[in-house]
């Protein structure tokens, strides 16, 4: 029995949801494409930031386009506080859970995009609480959230 199903997401309008429980360093599913260049990348127009990129950087030179429908993982939408996370080396990726899963919850990684010029054209959906309110890898949040310091501040008070 598969560990996931594809299900109507929170998040986004697919997603992957948890089967069954699953255990904290569990391997879920592979993230499978095609390896091409980082020049077709940045030249063709299907990985134009207005729709929707299934892109994994592998190393400076490749990626994996995982814009396939044999690629499930695909569907794992992003969030501020995943449950999961990409593990591997080369075209040998997994999406492993980082903590225990319960049956029914969605499955989430952060998608750790950098934070750039353009990081306002990725609006997070996730809802979680620590959300900064866009994609962006967890170590540069901070610089959204001190751009937005005191409505941030003041909607995650920790009440003493």
């Amino acid at each position: 029995m598969t560990l996931y199903k594809i299900k109507k997401s929170n998040i986004d309008n697919k997603g992957l949801i948890a089967a069954k429980n699953i255990k904290k360093g569990s391997k879920i599913i592979e993230y499978k494409g095609k390896l091409i260049s980082k020049k077709e990348s940045e030249d063709n127009p299907k990985f134009d930031n207005s729709k929707r990129i299934y892109l994994f950087e592998i190393n400076k030179r490749y990626d994996l386009d995982g814009d396939f429908n044999f690629n499930t993982a695909r569907l794992i939408n992003h969030s501020c506080n995943p449950n999961c996370e990409v593990v591997g080396k080369g075209l040998k990726l997994w999406i492993e859970s980082i903590r225990d899963i319960k049956k029914g919850e969605e499955l989430t990684c952060d998608y750790g995009f950098s934070y750039d010029a353009d990081y306002k054209q990725f609006p997070c959906k996730c809802k979680s609480r620590n959300c900064c309110g866009y994609i962006v890898r967890s170590e540069s949040r901070w610089r959204i959230n001190k751009r937005f310091g005191l409505s941030f501040k003041k909607n995650n008070r920790v009440n003493r």
